[in-house]
């Protein structure tokens, strides 16, 4: 079986017994995410496109990505100053709030769509690259179960970045190497076609 379907599925059963579900308030998470908004925007949809769109994201996801900024086994240089002051209180209600928000859709360009659209549905098999709709779901909704991102009109640049550090390993805080095993057999050329349909599927 592939290594990567094997980690996978090993992460899958870890999470499904481990996961300690997100109960924050939105309102709270609100007033909290207001110094949030400068980047992200007031609703979560954030105007500039190297910074992610927080709007619909699982609360399990974000509160995940907020303590890791926090603890330093996600280091930004801009988040990790913004996560350590925060309680674990108000990791639970920002994510919360996020979570209740609707995401922006983007658009596809027109030149990724078909090499955007194989990847994401079918992956490569030639470098064995598994199909990201295998973990973000057919239209990028994610799988809280298991605590994968919804991807669905996340920012191209900022889903790019994300995925060209993965393959660098400048981030490592992806479950059982998942995305770091991924990213590492994708072509720069493969990166910028997925993130570019990533960014108008739904």
């Amino acid at each position: 079986m592939d290594k990567t379907l094997l980690n996978v599925l090993s992460g899958l059963l870890f999470l499904s017994t481990t996961i300690a579900w997100a109960a924050g308030d939105p309102e709270l998470g609100k007033q909290k995410a207001q110094a949030c908004a400068v980047c992200h925007g007031p609703d979560g949809n954030s105007a500039v496109p190297m910074w992610p769109k927080l709007a619909g994201q699982h609360a399990d996801y974000t509160h995940k990505q907020l303590m890791d900024f926090r603890s330093g086994e996600r280091d930004n240089a801009q988040m990790s100053p913004m996560a350590a002051p925060l309680s674990d209180a108000d990791i639970e209600n920002i994510a919360a709030f996020y979570a209740a928000q609707q995401a922006k859709i983007g658009t596809t360009s027109p030149e990724h769509l078909e090499l955007g659209e194989r990847l994401y549905r079918a992956g490569n098999a030639k470098t064995g690259l598994p199909a990201c709709m295998a973990c973000h779901g057919p239209k990028g909704s994610g799988n809280p179960a298991a605590n994968y991102p919804a991807l669905s009109g996340q920012h191209a640049d900022y889903t790019a970045a994300q995925l060209r550090a993965f393959k660098s390993e400048l981030r490592s805080n992806d479950l059982n190497n998942i995305m770091r095993s991924s990213a590492s057999k994708m072509t720069n050329a493969e990166i910028e076609a997925v993130s570019s349909y990533i960014q108008g599927l739904h």
